[in-house]
């Protein structure tokens, strides 16, 4: 089985981060799975910390033109299938009408999970600019009455990045605001970002005063292979039926894609 990870981060900028990740897919894939780690183009940001732009909606769009594309290459080279590993899930919908392989996104992967695994989840957060996208994808999701809401940790990208040496101050800072949302009446809790999610994952911050803490990159790599293998023995893939589900003609998609976009973000050659 081979799976197109998908990050929203350049995984070249951060290499401590990008290590974390490859070494917890690692424990957490089956031993025949390969995940090949993608992130977006060099230079898609200004720094090494793409929230700056995401804040905003028609930055967040215009960088989420990406994933489709990746998308398409990765079906078109043979991907069993993309893992969509960013909890604001960019062209979610999109994306599952323009490949046939599985599409699975980390943060309707993780809303669902956690649903299954308490009364009601809380999302804690350090992108504070973001909150509407998350709540939109809970809406989406159907859960808005399963969540408790969605906070911010108090934490920064460059607190995070610095866990990764210096993991004490991180996981101390998420134990305060993760009681805090526990008080609130959240029974499960959601790591709102993959790079606070595999810090915590990695340095064994599974619970919280007996609250379960979601790991979204391990929860999303595993369904993606779980996806693999029921359309493998049982035929299930994407619905087409409806705006929302159906699939273009392949030929006008190629000719959309040429249309919009650059040769440096899809190329047919």
């Amino acid at each position: 089985m081979r799976i197109w990870h998908q990050s929203f981060i350049v995984l070249e900028d951060v290499p401590a981060y990008t290590d974390r990740v490859r070494q917890h897919i690692d424990r957490v894939k089956q031993p025949g799975t390969v995940v090949d780690l993608h992130g977006p183009l060099p230079g898609t940001y200004p720094t090494n910390y793409p929230g700056g732009d995401l804040g905003y909606s028609f930055l967040f769009g215009m960088h989420a033109l990406q994933w489709p594309a990746n998308a398409l290459k990765a079906a078109q080279s043979g991907y069993d299938a993309f893992a969509i590993c960013a909890i604001i899930d960019p062209m979610v919908r999109e994306i599952k009408t323009i490949v046939d392989i599985p599409v699975i996104a980390a943060g309707e992967v993780c809303f669902h999970v956690a649903s299954m695994h308490g009364h009601r989840f809380g999302l804690l957060l350090f992108m504070d600019r973001v909150s509407p996208r998350y709540q939109q994808l809970i809406d989406w999701s159907g859960l808005s009455g399963r969540c408790v809401g969605i906070r911010q940790t108090g934490l920064q990208f460059a607190d995070v990045a610095e866990g990764f040496a210096k993991p004490g101050p991180v996981i101390d800072k998420f134990h305060e605001a993760a009681r805090a949302m526990i008080a609130a009446g959240a029974d499960v809790i959601i790591p709102g970002e993959i790079p606070m999610n595999v810090l915590l994952a990695s340095e064994g911050v599974h619970r919280i005063d007996n609250v379960p803490i979601i790991d979204c990159l391990g929860i999303t790599i595993k369904m993606t292979e779980t996806m693999v293998e029921l359309k493998k023995s049982t035929g299930l893939s994407h619905s087409r039926h409806g705006w929302h589900n159906a699939a273009p003609p392949a030929a006008r998609v190629a000719e959309v894609m040429d249309f919009y976009y650059p040769d440096h973000v899809y190329s047919k050659k």
